[in-house]
């Protein structure tokens, strides 16, 4: 992932008492159906207690998914999940994070944000993302300094300032 220019680098991380390297690959156009998988099994539940429609919920995933902007997340070499990011202006808006279920919990996706965090505060950025209300990475966000800034009946819009 780039930040302003700045290449998110490898990182290693003490999990479960062992110290594993947690990296970012460019995405390949051969990665859509990895992140598809991923997307549409953390939001199947969203999905069917929002009532969505599934089938505009695949058109969306797959006019939007775009390799230029995703970033596999690795841990020790093996995929474990994604997110996309999209450079502004003076912010960088964060479109998607996801974890393969069976590595969720173990901080991956914590510490993926802390150094996005990091890279964007370095570089003066802010991050906007959006979250489904119901989502419990509502709290995590929160935790992170997020702060909501609008809503709808779906949605936080969230923003994190640089510090001054």
């Amino acid at each position: 992932m780039q930040v302003a220019g700045r290449v998110f680098e490898t990182i290693p991380l003490l999990l479960e008492d062992r110290l594993v390297l947690i990296a970012l690959r460019p995405a390949l156009s051969d990665d859509f159906e990895y992140c598809r998988r991923i997307y549409f099994a953390e939001m199947e539940w969203i999905i069917e207690k929002l009532q969505l429609n599934r089938a505009s919920q695949t058109a969306t995933f797959r006019q939007y998914w775009d390799p230029t902007q995703v970033r596999i997340i690795t841990l020790d070499g093996a995929d474990v999940g994604w997110l996309q990011t999209i450079a502004q202006h003076t912010e960088v808006f964060l479109a998607q994070l996801f974890v393969d279920r069976d590595f969720q919990r173990r901080g991956i996706g914590t510490e993926v944000m802390r150094r996005f965090m990091s890279a964007a505060q370095e570089c003066g950025q802010a991050i906007r993302l959006n979250v489904v209300k119901i989502n419990p990475c509502v709290r995590l966000y929160e935790r992170l300094g997020f702060r909501v800034i609008e809503e709808d009946d779906r949605k936080f819009y969230m923003k994190r300032d640089p510090d001054p």
